[in-house]
């Protein structure tokens, strides 16, 4: 018999197809009066980026270890739709390179928790967003509730997220969040679409602490909202701004800046972009000042854009020392 959680089908295997269910397991993640809680326990996520699709995977163990050395305790990455399933007529590839769940399984062995963001749009000043060309050709609207551009990622997300959710923190693996799209509220307003991205997730088996991200602006805070969803920032000055606008909308979550960026990428034969260590901590500090907020550093191990199946990008990131 199929038993639900709060209205949520957990997944019993990492196939596409139905979810097959069981009860539901509490969130590892919880928050309440501006602090996080893993399992019951006040908690400050001090998170870095690293982006396995830019990293080779003989070298994702020593740059996660890397990242624990840094006294992080907590690795966030994007995924990257069009790195995994290029071609319409293939299914999506978890092989080799695109094996993200060997990726994460490597931060959990490590002692790191993980957040994963899949979109599927992800910005990552990556080609196309992560969008696949096959998709996106088509001329239709994207980043839309309308089924011409859910019905692809519904599909999608049928083989990739049962992937993710067999590594929730809850059902002992090391994901204790996940990202509801990017930025969406940067590109559009009709909201039903973050909402159906959250349910899809959900469907398919996420039980961990769901949050969107957006810029620090009213304009986009709001568009990209998703009620009973936590809001994070994602911003790289002007924190104390920032934490005001979000505390008067929501006041008792906690501050989490999803993306603190930390530098900048350069455009190929633009001036490189360089940001003094001072003024990047200077930032830092004034977000995570109350103990309670939280952030991901934008990012911690970078590569260009030219790396790996990104040949087709246009961007180098010049975040990282």
């Amino acid at each position: 018999m199929t038993t639900t959680h709060a209205g949520q089908p957990v997944r019993t295997d990492p196939g596409p197809g139905p979810a097959r269910t069981l009860s539901a397991p509490s969130p590892t993640l919880t928050w309440s009066a501006n602090r996080f809680h893993r399992d019951g326990e006040e908690v400050q996520i001090l998170s870095g980026s690293v982006h396995y699709f830019r990293v080779h995977p003989d070298q994702w163990r020593d740059r996660l270890q890397r990242v624990k050395d840094l006294g992080l305790n907590t690795v966030d990455t994007y995924i990257p739709w069009n790195f995994h399933q290029p071609h319409e007529d293939r299914a999506p590839d978890f092989t080799g390179w695109r094996d993200v769940e060997r990726f994460v399984r490597i931060a959990g062995d490590l002692g790191l928790d993980v957040t994963v963001r899949p979109g599927p749009y992800i910005c990552a000043e990556w080609s196309n967003g992560g969008l696949p060309a096959w998709l996106t050709g088509r001329g239709l609207p994207l980043r839309t509730p309308e089924e011409s551009f859910l019905a692809p990622v519904r599909a999608w997300f049928s083989h990739l997220v049962p992937r993710l959710a067999a590594l929730q923190a809850n059902r002992g693996g090391p994901i204790v969040a996940v990202q509801v799209e990017n930025e969406f509220g940067s590109f559009g307003d009709d909201r039903r679409y973050p909402v159906a991205l959250a349910e899809l997730l959900r469907e398919n088996g996420i039980t961990e602490l769901l949050f969107t991200a957006d810029g620090g602006t009213e304009l986009m805070l709001d568009a990209g909202a998703v009620d009973g969803v936590l809001t994070a920032l994602t911003l790289g000055s002007r924190a104390g701004a920032a934490r005001r606008l979000v505390r008067a909308r929501r006041a008792d979550e906690p501050f989490l800046v999803a993306e603190f960026w930390n530098g900048w990428f350069d455009h190929w034969g633009r001036p490189h972009h360089v940001r003094s260590p001072a003024s990047a901590a200077e930032t830092l500090a004034e977000i995570v000042d109350d103990g309670g907020a939280c952030a991901s550093t934008w990012l911690t191990v970078a590569r260009t854009s030219a790396c790996g199946r990104g040949r087709t990008g246009r961007t180098a990131s010049s975040s990282a020392p």
